[in-house]
């Protein structure tokens, strides 16, 4: 607590205050707080240039009680002197100081601080598959054939849900950005991102980890079932595709299958027509 009557009390909280402040201010979460503080050190530049001004009148009136270690009263005057020149110096420093910080203070009160934008929380990514030479040759020829699109959507045979999850951050094959070379190139589908090498061999599918592809991509939904609702007549199963119970058989211990692993959602449709590794990261 000031005691305004004992400088040098004074002097030691002052001192200590401006340490604290000076510790404080490296940030600040409110912004339009620091026009407040701008106001408290304008204060506080003026009234130390009136404290350095009112110590030199101290050192110049009681001059004549001066002197050095040896007694010498004419050295003691004439450095209690010096001492109050330089005071005024300063004092006439601080002065210009105090009127750019009037200005900065009056620019300051011009602000009107707006709340920070909410930035959106960005997923990590998972690795769902990683294929390399033989195994990835055919949809490396896929590319070229039905673009990357098609890749994609074989792939997607890979994911289940939360089990893929699971296996990524239990290996540790969660990343910010997909993890490419100079040379890969990159494809999106959706919630996927494939990144390929046709010269070096290799290819990744990878997804947001919080992100539930399209449900097509997923097998939850069958454009071939939606074409067959909409129009009665079509009822015959496409070329090369088993119809009639064995095709509903097969659906329903593919749908069991899935829950049985994973309690979460039924993801049932045909796997890729090669073997591949699930859940390794590059």
């Amino acid at each position: 607590m000031p005691t305004f009557t004992d400088p040098v009390t004074d002097a030691a909280e002052a001192y200590e205050a401006m340490r604290a402040l000076a510790h404080a201010s490296r940030t600040f979460d409110r912004p339009e707080d620091m026009y407040g503080v701008l106001g408290d050190l304008l204060g506080s530049v003026r009234s130390l240039e009136q404290v350095l001004t009112q110590i030199a009148t101290v050192h110049e009136n009681m001059r004549d009680r001066a002197a050095d270690d040896a007694g010498d009263r004419a050295t003691g005057v004439r450095d209690a002197l010096a001492t109050a020149g330089e005071l005024r110096q300063a004092a006439a420093l601080i002065g210009e100081a105090e009127r750019r910080l009037d200005a900065a203070s009056a620019a300051a009160g011009r602000i009107a601080w707006h709340p920070a934008a909410e930035m959106p929380e960005v997923g990590h990514l998972i690795n769902v598959v990683f294929l390399q030479g033989g195994e990835a040759d055919w949809l490396l020829d896929l590319i070229d054939q039905g673009g990357a699109d098609a890749v994609i959507q074989e792939l997607a045979g890979y994911d289940y849900g939360d089990e893929t999850v699971d296996a990524a951050l239990e290996n540790g094959y969660v990343y910010d950005a997909p993890p490419q070379g100079l040379l890969d190139r990159t494809a999106q589908l959706d919630a996927y991102t494939l990144v390929y090498n046709q010269d070096h061999r290799h290819l990744a599918l990878y997804r947001h980890m919080d992100a539930f592809p399209s449900p097509v991509l997923l097998g939850l939904e069958d454009p071939r079932h939606a074409a067959t609702a909409e129009s009665p007549s079509a009822t015959a199963a496409p070329s090369g595709v088993r119809a009639g119970p064995t095709l509903a058989r097969e659906a329903t211990a593919r749908e069991q299958s899935r829950r049985e692993r994973l309690g979460t959602p039924n993801i049932h449709r045909q796997q890729p027509g090669r073997q591949a590794g699930r859940g390794l990261g590059r």
